[in-house]
């Protein structure tokens, strides 16, 4: 196994757990080392730090496998993965559908993995995962013996590591509907059109959590409703809700859902949700609980300000549609913008409204997507639930 060495920066980084490290902090460029090659990390002085792999087309060029000197073969990787499917029992007893394998968080950089009732989707991001492609396929054949598994990987990561984008079935059948369970709500999800590997697996605890809050009649506004998880939730409880979202394939799926659970006094808008709440804002109605669950809205550090006055504007136009007394849930899927924003957020759009604001709960992704201390990029859903 080849070695490199890196800069002091890099190796504080290292010593914290921390799993990437950047072309920048590269000590010496390495020479005959091929791009998704495993290797060593060392101090200069000779001091082992990590093994990972190595790729010059990527920012992030060297990414972690383990803080252990290991051969990174089929017995490493099967361990990692039975360790990952372990650790996810809990949430089984809740779902059929839930994150099995979430890259850094699991010690598998690069590899996302979904189960959906027998039914796998994955996504492997990085040219070092990439190389272990058959083997990784094996082993969650043998480990979870599927019906059938589907590719999602993510073109934009793909392309920035160097590697052609795929997409589709790889192993066994997948139907184009799929059945899974939450709490006892159903949902239909597709892995041919649905978002990320699917399905929002992340929200599974924020969607009990603000559930918890709902009354009877209760009136509801679901906003970035995505497949309608929130909103289903509110139904369960007996509440009447608006479902939003500006994709007529989600609002499809919305209405699926709604029919599969019997559930009814609900409607359901296509429309772009700022223009939507501006205009509700207009109309003078008013709601009990609104969610406001937007897609990332910053994607890199640069992005972080005008997601932080997007965020501000959802917000506040969501305070000023609430009843007394009323609910509000804001969430953000960006590391750029995590709770200590968040919390900034909702204090400028408090004095903005001169109203006051009571923290009702912190919120966090589920623990099928782990949030670790050492790895702060892995904290990338954050919420806060609201009470005006």
């Amino acid at each position: 196994m080849k070695k490199i060495t890196v800069s002091k920066e890099a190796i504080s980084k290292l010593k914290s757990l921390f799993c990437w490290v950047y072309q920048n902090e590269l000590a010496t460029p390495p020479k005959d080392l091929g791009d998704g090659e495993v290797v060593e990390i060392f101090t200069a002085g000779g001091e082992y730090l990590a093994t990972g792999y190595y790729n010059s087309k990527s920012v992030i060029t060297v990414r972690v496998l383990s803080f252990e000197k290991v051969d990174i073969n089929s017995d490493f990787l099967e361990q990692r993965l039975q360790t990952a499917i372990n650790k996810r029992k809990t949430i089984s007893k809740k779902s059929n559908a839930y994150r099995l394998v979430h890259s850094e968080a699991d010690m598998l950089s690069g590899l996302i993995v979904d189960f959906y009732n027998g039914f796998i989707a994955i996504q492997i991001n990085t040219l070092g995962m990439e190389k272990h492609r058959n083997l990784i396929i094996e082993l969650l054949i043998k480990l979870l013996n599927p019906k059938g598994i589907f590719d999602k990987s993510d073109a934009k990561v793909r392309k920035k590591e160097g590697i052609e984008t795929l997409n589709g079935v790889i192993y066994g059948e997948v139907p184009q509907d799929i059945s899974i369970k939450e709490n006892e709500i159903k949902f239909v999800m597709s892995l041919y059109d649905g978002q990320k590997t699917g399905f929002y697996l992340d929200q599974r605890k924020n969607r009990e959590i603000v559930s918890n809050y709902i009354e009877p009649n209760m009136s509801v506004l679901d906003v970035f409703c995505n497949a309608g998880g929130f909103g289903l939730y509110a139904l369960q409880k007996g509440a009447k809700v608006k479902f939003v979202d500006a994709s007529a394939n989600a609002l499809a799926q919305v209405e699926n859902n709604i029919v599969i659970n019997n559930f009814k006094e609900c409607e359901i808008i296509k429309g772009d949700a700022f223009e939507y709440l501006t205009t509700e804002l207009e109309s003078g109605n008013k709601y009990d609980l609104i969610v406001l669950d937007p897609p990332p809205f910053a994607k890199t550090k640069k992005e972080a300000i005008g997601a932080i006055k997007g965020m501000k504007f959802l917000l506040s136009s969501g305070l000023g549609l609430l009843n007394p007394n009323g609910l509000v849930a804001i969430y953000s899927c960006s590391h750029h913008i995590g709770q200590k924003e968040l919390f900034e957020v909702a204090f400028e759009a408090s004095k903005n409204s001169k109203t006051t604001l009571e923290i009702v709960e912190y919120m966090y992704g589920d623990t099928d997507h782990p949030n670790i201390i050492n790895i702060p990029n892995s904290a990338y859903l954050t919420g806060l639930l609201l009470r005006k």
